[in-house]
């Protein structure tokens, strides 16, 4: 099926089939992204100790700052290569790749190179004490050398995407993982590198991948394909790049401000191995909540096309079948938290202080995740048919007007477990949000 076709199936295909077409890809690409985040935990815990899980916990929020830049140059360059291959002007398309990897490698060597100049202090910001800063200097130190790498590295997964070639990109993806955790445990145990090994094989996984990635791109037979006249930047495309990108970096920095709260009241109210203890729980609610972005990876392109031909039906269909799929994700997610959650934690880490606040934060943490289901499917759902400022309000909303707010009130009152509390607390608030703005739609769509 050529592109055309498979264009117009949107519009005509059963909603069911089409969805899990769509989705599959999305899922398993998100599944490996989310495993290739814990394999560095569970090496780390298994292999170097407790506080260094702590350590690597106090290391998000400055990955996330590198996140934020990263989607705001790659989403944003994703969605204009989309554009102009729509629009046929192939050109273009050729260009906005070669500003994608112009950005990625400036900015990407300019937060390295930030990070490493004032690397102390801002662990010291994040939440880092005198036993947790060497763990989260090491690794850092050589994550931030490799900046460059991992911006390039998903910078152009997103373009293979915008490309039409899922399967690629999900390809690049699964290698990555499985060269991590093959390098893992070689670098931190034969080698005795602790968990600066862990460090050398996320960057040499992505090495590898993104020479891979670059001899796709260099195919000039390939209707886009990357060539070094297009690298020079241009205004008008970076600025359509940074005007797209801005709700993702939004989101990303939004995310790291809500970590590094999380952090000083867990070292506040818990100590070190609090903090590693939420790290553990994160990657836990991070698998689960990283399948659902791929059923919404799905949804996009049905809802989107169907929305924009008023096929309203097709559109609430996708919706509802999206949020049922997610839905039952979480609730998998959320037996999983509440029966074996000390299982769970012991996958990181032999020490049982460590484990037993883990497995705590764990059935906290998730403790109504099943309604983050239907609120992710519903955020996604109105920033593909245009709404951004109701999907940016319904995403911030939930992290800044509720999460801090209840965290600080809360953990005044209840210490570490007001702490955990305020997750599940901030994601009802925000679950009744995404059932306002929802019904809302269908009500202006009743006779549709």
């Amino acid at each position: 099926m050529d592109n055309k076709q498979a264009t117009l199936a949107l519009g005509t295909q059963p909603v069911g089939r089409l969805l899990w077409q769509y989705a599959l890809p999305g899922v398993i690409a998100m599944t490996a992204s989310s495993l290739y985040n814990m394999v560095d935990s569970i090496f780390i815990g298994q292999g170097v100790g407790a506080l260094a899980i702590s350590g690597l916990a106090l290391t998000f929020p400055l990955m996330n700052i590198g996140g934020a830049f990263g989607a705001a140059v790659g989403v944003g360059a994703a969605t204009l290569i989309s554009l102009r291959l729509g629009q046929k002007q192939y050109t273009q398309a050729q260009r906005v790749l070669g500003n994608m990897v112009a950005l990625n490698i400036i900015i990407g060597l300019v937060v390295g190179l930030v990070g490493l100049l004032f690397l102390d202090p801002i662990l010291r910001f994040f939440g880092a004490s005198d036993q947790t800063l060497p763990y989260a200097r090491d690794y850092m130190t050589i994550i931030l050398a490799g900046n460059v790498v991992t911006h390039l590295y998903l910078g152009l997964n997103s373009a293979l995407r915008s490309a039409s070639k899922p399967r690629q990109a999900m390809i690049a993806t699964i290698i990555t993982v499985v060269l991590n955790a093959i390098l893992d445990p070689i670098f931190i145990w034969p080698l005795g590198l602790g968990i600066k090994g862990a460090a050398y094989a996320t960057v040499i996984a992505q090495v590898v991948v993104l020479v891979w990635e670059i001899k796709q791109f260099s195919n000039k037979q390939e209707l886009l394909h990357l060539e070094w006249h297009t690298l020079p930047l241009v205004r008008d495309i970076v600025k359509g790049i940074v005007s797209i990108g801005i709700s993702p970096f939004a989101m990303n920095l939004t995310a790291c401000i809500v970590t590094i709260f999380t952090n000083h009241a867990l070292v506040r109210y818990g100590g070190d191995l609090a903090v590693g203890a939420y790290g553990i729980a994160n990657r836990i609610g991070f698998v689960f909540f990283m399948v659902i972005m791929g059923i919404c990876q799905g949804m996009q392109p049905i809802a989107g096309y169907n929305y924009g031909a008023n096929n309203i039906t097709r559109v609430k269909h996708v919706v509802k079948l999206s949020i049922i799929a997610s839905v039952a994700v979480m609730i998998v997610g959320w037996l999983v938290a509440e029966l074996i959650p000390y299982p769970c934690a012991k996958l990181f880490t032999h020490d049982e202080t460590l484990t037993a606040m883990a497995a705590r934060g764990i059935r906290i943490n998730m403790a109504i995740i099943p309604v983050v289901g239907y609120q992710a499917v519903v955020t996604n759902f109105f920033q593909t048919i245009g709404k951004v400022r109701i999907s940016i309000f319904m995403s911030l909303s939930r992290q800044l007007i509720f999460l801090l707010p209840m965290m600080l009130i809360m953990s005044a009152a209840w210490g570490v477990d007001g702490v955990w509390w305020s997750f599940p607390a901030s994601d009802f608030a925000a679950f009744v949000i995404a059932i306002f703005f929802m019904q809302r739609f269908k009500h202006q769509h009743a006779t549709t």
